[in-house]
């Protein structure tokens, strides 16, 4: 780890937790259990399994850390709070994912601005332990530092919120979550699914970075994506010559459809035929 990501890393110190804090840990997880069976995706539910994150505590970053590296090569980094920009993507290049140490209070469980250990480890830590979507956010880490060179850090932030914070993936169940804003509150996990009022548009690269979002309410557009593989492909690109396509062009406010949105139905189309082995990284 370099001097400068090291200067940012705390030790997580799990023996100092209190019962409380567990308390509130095992209150939001079994709250989220019962609304997540049968919303969030396969690929989470699997890897929130493999993990062993249960109810009964805040994980111990360490063995959870063991297990990941084992699976896809990523590790915990714990971290006091919210990082620089450079530096939060500088560990995902690094497949180090940061997290926060603290819990939210009791007043807090159904709104908190900043992540906290919940968000973090819940909402964000299970995907990681699927292939191809590690390897997107090692790519988006790589292309976040580009993005800070060529002043485009506002189009690549769009993509991470409305994919990997609030992203959707049509399955053929259905819709289903995977961004971990949602996967980690309780209110979002059932509007965003059930409500008739937001857009659930397919995924367009280019409507996503063009796109507003709020930070403090549910969002009113969500992207829905056909598979993770349809995620990974869509860093491939060398991004400058998209940021150059897209910066002229108008933003679009959070609740705004535009031509050529596709509204998603409930299912996928037909998967895409794969053509080879998938390159593990991408060139954004």
């Amino acid at each position: 780890m370099s001097g400068r990501l090291r200067d940012h890393t705390v030790e997580q110190n799990w023996s100092a937790y209190t019962e409380d804090e567990h308390a509130i840990w095992r209150l939001l997880f079994e709250r989220q259990q019962k609304l997540l069976k049968r919303r969030a995706c396969r690929e989470y539910l699997e890897g929130l399994q493999e993990l062993g994150v249960a109810a009964h505590g805040i994980p111990d970053f360490g063995r959870l850390s063991d297990i990941l590296d084992r699976a896809t090569g990523w590790r915990i980094a714990a971290v006091p709070g919210l990082v620089p920009d450079d530096v939060f993507f500088a560990f995902l290049a690094r497949r180090q994912f940061p997290s926060t140490c603290f819990i939210r209070r009791r007043d807090q469980l159904d709104y908190l601005q900043e992540p906290d250990v919940f968000h973090d480890i819940y909402g964000h830590v299970p995907m990681l332990m699927n292939p191809v979507f590690a390897d997107y956010m090692q790519a988006y880490g790589e292309g976040g530092l580009k993005a800070l060179r060529l002043g485009h850090l506002d189009q690549l932030a769009r993509l991470y919120w409305y994919t990997v914070e609030f992203g959707l993936i049509a399955t053929p169940e259905g819709r289903r979550i995977y961004g971990s804003g949602i996967l980690s509150s309780a209110g979002e996990s059932v509007y965003c699914l059930d409500d008739p009022h937001p857009h659930r548009l397919r995924f367009d690269l280019r409507r996503v970075m063009r796109t507003r979002y709020h930070i403090d309410r549910y969002q009113e557009t969500y992207f829905v994506i056909d598979d993770f593989e349809q995620l990974f492909d869509a860093t491939r690109p060398d991004f400058a010559p998209i940021y150059r396509e897209v910066a002229p062009l108008p933003d679009v406010e959070p609740d705004a459809t535009i031509a050529g949105d596709v509204e998603c139905d409930s299912h996928p189309p037909a998967r895409r035929k794969k053509e080879g082995p998938r390159e593990s990284t991408a060139r954004v």
